[in-house]
């Protein structure tokens, strides 16, 4: 009698089941579920969904550009200008090949070359009058040629055989187009820092062959840069001093040019010297090696004060779109918001049920929080796919456009680049999915809380 009366006395319990389980899900996968009566709730949910996906899209796409820029502009201008620029104080570079030799040896240092360089105003040989350009005229040997690869495997038309011997020069294929020129004509250059005469200076005009045509593929470099070897460089920026040979008398006035040529030693010089790091963001530290392994005065200046300026315009503008298109996606975080605030007054009464048969608030609040994030996980997860599809063929879809529209868009002498370079940071990939998961989850806690808070016994009270 007691056993049976043990027996009836104790109730069985009810085992609850746990956070996040599978009924749960199967009540928020209902809720999305388009029915006939939540029609317009669905439709809502689904341009949330699309929302989200163009903004993680969108993001990645643009943060994907700029990266590409910046790292093309980069490579460009660090391909041809070196991450320290030696100029010579109180001596001149007189002793460049020396001097090359020397720095080379510095631990840190990738490779350096000397180079003479003006300025010029350029005019075709065929072209008509007025069409002439001002250009940077850089001298340089082909063994310094060798070292700036970017430059040495540009060449569109032409070669660098026997460059140092050819008294030729080479052209952007920019620069080539405005001149009207090709391989095999002329190019005039006028320097007005020329000969001194009694009534005045006389500009150096001086005709050049052209012996190479390159493409860079960035704008501003072929169309202003013109390459001549470094010993007519020399002799056209007069870089060269005569100095009157050990023990030989000064010559008279009227001594032949064979007399002077005997007498007399050229010695050379040239403008600047361009150092190259194997770890160009190591500038700081290098910079004091460099001082004191040199061993003489120089005013050195790094790549990042050069184009400070740039780079900081690049990093502010990457700052800004991000923060601008992230809105993007505050406003679909708001749409959740809205569409999950109608679907619980509209399951007011299913909340109502639910709660009577033994749901607790938190499984409620569970059910409409994976009802929200489940939007934002899947409209995140397309836009990822999304994004990386079209970053990767960024510049495919470009042509396509200009080609439908007619116009160019991203024209290469606005954005200084022939093509339109794009590179994914993972890092900065995360962290838009990061961003985006957080708003949409954010979103839902509001709804979801509201749901739990819902009285069954007003619910029900109108049903």
């Amino acid at each position: 009698m007691s056993n049976s009366q043990n027996i009836t006395s104790t109730p069985k319990k009810t085992k609850q089941p746990g956070p996040f389980s599978l009924f749960e899900w199967m009540i928020a996968a209902r809720y999305l579920r388009s029915k006939r009566k939540d029609t317009f709730i669905s439709v809502i949910a689904g341009l949330t969904l699309t929302g989200v996906a163009i903004g993680v899209a969108t993001l990645i796409v643009v943060m994907s550009v700029m990266n590409g820029f910046r790292a093309e502009l980069l490579s460009k201008i660090l391909g041809l200008n070196g991450h320290f620029s030696a100029i010579p104080i109180e001596k001149e570079f007189t002793d460049f090949e020396e001097l090359v030799v020397k720095i080379e040896q510095i631990d840190g240092v990738e490779t350096a070359i000397a180079f003479v360089e003006g300025q010029a105003l350029a005019t075709g040989s065929i072209s008509p009058a007025g069409n002439s350009s001002g250009v940077r005229v850089r001298g340089m040997d082909f063994e310094t040629i060798s070292k700036l690869p970017l430059l040495e495997k540009s060449v569109n038309f032409g070669g660098w055989d026997q460059w140092d011997q050819s008294n030729g020069v080479a052209i952007g294929i920019r620069l080539a187009r405005q001149l009207g020129v090709t391989i095999g004509d002329t190019i005039t250059l006028v320097n007005p820092n020329g000969s001194v005469t009694p009534f005045g200076t006389t500009p150096q005009i001086r005709a050049y062959p052209v012996n190479v045509i390159f493409n860079l593929g960035m704008v501003e470099f072929d169309s202003l840069y013109v390459f001549m070897p470094l010993e007519p460089a020399q002799k056209y920026f007069k870089m060269f001093e005569d100095v009157l040979r050990d023990g030989v008398e000064p010559l008279a006035i009227d001594a032949s040019d064979e007399e002077i040529d005997a007498a007399y030693e050229r010695i050379f010089r040239v403008s600047a010297i361009e150092i190259f790091l194997t770890d160009p963001d190591n500038t700081d530290t290098m910079r004091e090696k460099l001082y004191l392994e040199i061993e003489r005065p120089l005013l050195l200046t790094d790549w990042k004060q050069r184009n400070s300026t740039f780079f900081s315009a690049l990093q502010v503008e990457r700052v800004v779109m991000f923060v601008i298109l992230s809105m993007i996606v505050v406003v679909a975080a708001f749409n959740i918001i809205s569409s999950l605030v109608m679907l619980v007054k509209d399951k007011a009464a299913d909340i109502a049920i639910l709660r009577t048969m033994g749901a607790t608030r938190g499984s409620v609040m569970r059910i409409f929080f994976i009802t929200g994030a489940a939007i934002g996980v899947l409209g995140t997860m397309i836009g990822a796919i999304l994004g990386f599809v079209l970053a990767f063929n960024a510049e495919n879809i470009r042509l396509w456009l200009s080609d439908i529209f007619g116009i160019v868009i991203f024209p290469p002498e606005i954005f200084f680049l022939s093509a339109l370079p794009t590179r994914i940071d993972p890092y900065e990939v995360g962290l838009v999915i990061a961003l985006s998961l957080a708003l949409t989850f954010l979103a839902t806690l509001y709804p979801a809380l509201r749901a739990a808070r819902y009285d069954p016994v007003e619910a029900l009270r109108y049903e």
